[in-house]
């Protein structure tokens, strides 16, 4: 009886293992069927990482055939940024080694071998790297932590799997807290800064602060900040040589401790300056920062040229329309107009500050308008035609004997006006109807004596001390600010609040904020009687005066419609 029992309990056990055996070949067959990645990686070598939480990738098929060339490595960048996008950055040192073509020929590829479509957004000018973006998958969401993707040719797709590229991916860096960008002057090095002083009007002291050239701790060169207002950080140039871009960053100093912040900017020391002073210095600029504005470029462009200003600085915040085109276009028409890839988020303030620097050593002066803003005085209704000293009458004839630095105009903001698309003939001619009482203000600021922090708040600039700001009389000269257009266009506004310092639309919060549009919500939803809102004054002055200037074939087609 006792071995009929134990034979019992032997078999049992036997059929156990053998039934966990063929469950696990099963199994097995099944997960490295599935997820390659995870269980069966190539036989290939380690790829060391880069510092300053680069990693290194290959964008060409890898073959474990030994006869075909080893691939080639690039090293990318990855930040996570608002709405689950991913921005993924070539650093200048490697763009140098691209020669497969660009544009979208790409897909980010995650460690859970996800893919999502990467578009390119261009060469960044100072930084000069490639920046890419691409949806961070709803999959991915799910679990922390984050992790950087890599780039890989989307023809290839098909056969790649990420751990044939890196066995230990990366954390995503957060848009919370980087160094993003860098200009270099004759003295200093600029650096743009997200994550530290985070409240309009509060900003840590520069002694909080130090800049470190090198992608070493130990070896790296380290130099006082002298500023550090908004997003815009200042710090002498370091005792070094040579001719590569190497990596710049800030460290900050806490108690006993320091914390090194992660960074995109590079620094080339034997650079004099960013910009080669190649050009003539023009008497005005126009700065702006634009986004999805391909439709109503021509007409911005075409009056201000005409009114006083020679070069138009556009600073793209990751247009997706026909922007370049148009750009392109205006050019070869004999326009002054150059785009700069801005493609950093909520970082308004930031650009504008940059385009200071940037635009100070082609222009004197610089006017921080909209595409949607249009300059205008009453004094101009009899002209028979613009002229180009029209802006040029509203400057002090000598700014530096009258110590004027800036002068502000005020703005009427112009509502809807009845139209339920863009109109066909442009914003002058289709806005003609507006709140009565003017709103804020817009500025054209003499950049030589534009404060040393590049402090800037709503188009307006701090000016050395010795200088002062100017209001404009509005029977002098406003601003046509077509703010609130059809409601196509201006849904399209509202997902776009690129200043740091304003509240997004789609917040729930501080509803009756001046920084919002009365009646609307946080929600992108016509509101009952949009077409009439903001009517309170009918003024059709802008649209009789550019009628006269810019009617062409009898008047009945505007001058930026011909092309």
């Amino acid at each position: 009886m006792v071995i009929r029992k134990s034979r019992k309990k032997i078999f049992i056990i036997i059929c156990a293992i053998t039934c966990f055996i063929t469950l696990s070949h099963h199994l097995y067959r099944y997960a490295h069927h599935s997820f390659p990645a995870y269980f069966s990686p190539p036989p290939l070598p380690l790829i060391s990482t880069l510092s300053n939480s680069s990693q290194s990738i290959s964008i060409v098929h890898i073959s474990s055939q030994p006869s075909l060339p080893p691939p080639k490595i690039l090293s990318t960048i990855s930040i996570l940024i608002p709405d689950w996008e991913v921005l993924v950055i070539i650093p200048p040192e490697k763009s140098t080694q691209i020669i497969l073509p660009l544009g979208n020929n790409y897909v980010c590829l995650f460690p859970n071998n996800v893919i999502s479509s990467a578009r390119l957004l261009g060469k960044l000018p100072f930084n000069g790297g490639y920046a890419f973006k691409c949806e961070f998958p709803m999959r991915n969401r799910r679990r922390l932590p984050f992790f950087q993707p890599i780039l890989v040719f989307k023809e290839e797709q098909e056969n790649l799997y990420f751990h044939q590229f890196l066995n230990a991916p990366l954390h995503l860096l957060r848009w919370n807290f980087i160094v993003y960008d860098s200009f270099t002057t004759k003295n200093d090095i600029v650096l743009f800064v997200k994550g530290v002083n985070n409240r309009q009007g509060v900003n840590r002291p520069p002694s909080d602060f130090r800049c470190v050239f090198g992608d070493e701790p130990l070896t790296a060169v380290r130099t006082n900040i002298t500023s550090s207002v908004q997003e815009v950080f200042r710090c002498p140039r370091p005792e070094i040589t040579g001719s590569h871009p190497i990596s710049v960053t800030v460290e900050i100093l806490e108690n006993d401790r320091t914390v090194m912040m992660p960074t995109l900017a590079r620094y080339v020391p034997d650079n004099r300056r960013t910009i080669i002073q190649s050009e003539g210095k023009s008497l005005m600029c126009a700065c702006t920062m634009v986004h999805n504005v391909g439709k109503f470029l021509r007409e911005w462009v075409m009056f201000h040229s005409k009114i006083g200003v020679e070069k138009f600085v556009l600073y793209d915040n990751d247009s997706d329309d026909d922007l370049v085109a148009q750009v392109e276009s205006l050019r070869k028409e004999g326009f002054d107009v150059r785009t700069i890839y801005w493609v950093w988020p909520k970082a308004q303030e930031a650009g504008f500050s940059h385009c200071a620097l940037y635009s100070t050593q082609i222009c004197d002066w610089a006017a921080f308008f909209d595409v949607d803003e249009f300059v205008f005085s009453p004094t101009w209704l009899e002209s028979a035609q613009p002229n180009i000293d029209m802006l040029r009458s509203l400057l002090p004839a000598d700014p530096d004997v009258e110590r004027v630095g800036q002068i502000s105009i005020q703005c009427y903001e112009f509502g809807p006006s009845g139209q339920i698309v863009h109109p066909i003939d442009g914003v002058t001619q289709g806005y003609t109807c507006r709140r009565r009482f003017d709103q804020r203000h817009k500025s054209i600021v003499y950049l030589p004596v534009v404060d040393q922090s590049l402090l800037n708040v709503v188009h307006h600039f701090r000016v050395k001390d010795e200088y002062r700001s100017i209001q404009i009389e509005m029977d002098k000269a406003i601003v046509n600010h077509y703010k609130y257009q059809a409601w196509p266009e201006f849904q399209s506004k509202f997902r776009r609040r690129v200043s740091a310092y304003v509240i997004d639309w789609r917040e729930n919060m501080n509803l009756m904020s001046n920084d919002r549009a009365p009646g609307l919500g946080f929600q992108p939803i016509e509101p009952l009687g949009w077409t009439e809102m903001f009517c309170e004054v009918r003024d059709e002055r802008m649209k009789m005066l550019t009628k006269r200037w810019f009617g062409v074939n009898g008047h009945s087609i505007m001058a930026w419609q011909s092309s």
